[in-house]
């Protein structure tokens, strides 16, 4: 599976982004897909995630009323709404897929990776 964010970029605090994730190679549907990020000097963390082909959504409390993953129609591709951005949502955010069929939100369960984009959210 070979993955590829992108959408990032520069924002005022309370604004909104939408991020791209899109996917190709092997099938990948009834993966769980998760998207992460990682602000300088600190670990990458969990973001939000559902299983690729749609279902519940899972969020980090930091998150959650402002990030969302919208139902889309194109199969290949997932996406990540932002909403009301803070300063501390700077960092480059990843897409990955976890070869499971549960619910996985921590980094080492994860077994494809795609290049970051950087979202830069200023005060």
């Amino acid at each position: 599976v070979q993955l590829q964010a992108s959408g990032g970029g520069l924002v005022q605090a309370g604004g909104s982004l939408r991020l791209s994730c899109a996917a190709s190679g092997r099938a990948y549907s009834g993966y769980f897909m998760g998207w992460f990020r990682q602000a300088p000097g600190k670990e990458r963390e969990f973001v939000a995630g559902r299983r690729w082909s749609g279902g519940s959504i899972y969020y980090a409390d930091s998150v959650k009323g402002r990030f969302t993953i919208p139902r889309e129609n194109a199969q290949n591709m997932v996406y990540l709404q932002m909403n009301s951005l803070k300063p501390e949502g700077t960092a480059v955010y990843y897409c990955a897929v976890a070869r499971t069929l549960g619910v996985v939100t921590t980094v080492r369960e994860y077994n494809y990776w795609g290049k970051g984009t950087l979202v830069t959210v200023s005060s």
